[in-house]
């Protein structure tokens, strides 16, 4: 087997889970969401109350400028609010909007859908072991 394009399959991969995920959206008539906002989303619906964006983030793993281009996307569509902090002008707290909140039900159903697409038959020990190669790989491109 040749190990050399595993960079080109993960993309492969990607751009597969992404039309899926753009094509329940769409049948859902969600705008103003794409697949790299789903991170963002996933993390929100966690929170009971509003979070730093340093929190996101940290958390999505993604630079500053991508997370702020992201926010303001999902500002515009009123899926969040922005929140001043009152002490501090350099922080900004985030939160899901009401219309926000009600996307949940739409992400948990389409996260279960992509789940049960790109894993297929795939025996648990190996779903395990799969994420643990990809964790290796993405640790040493950190590195």
């Amino acid at each position: 087997m040749n190990t050399e394009g595993v960079i080109a399959q993960i993309a492969r991969i990607r751009e597969l889970a992404n039309a899926l995920i753009e094509m329940e959206l769409r049948k859902r008539s969600i705008q103003g969401i794409v697949p790299a906002h789903g991170d963002v989303m996933m993390f929100l619906f966690r929170q009971d109350e509003p979070v730093p964006m340093k929190a996101v983030v940290e958390n999505v793993r993604r630079v500053k400028s991508t997370v702020t281009v992201m926010m303001n996307t999902l500002v515009k569509y009123g899926y969040v609010q922005k929140i001043p902090c009152e002490t501090d002008y350099r922080v900004t707290y985030v939160e899901l909007t009401p219309k926000g909140r009600k996307l949940r039900k739409d992400f948990d159903e389409i996260s279960v859908l992509l789940r049960e697409k790109i894993y297929g038959n795939m025996a648990v020990k190996d779903r395990e072991g799969l994420i643990k190669l990809l964790t290796e790989m993405e640790q040493n491109m950190r590195t």
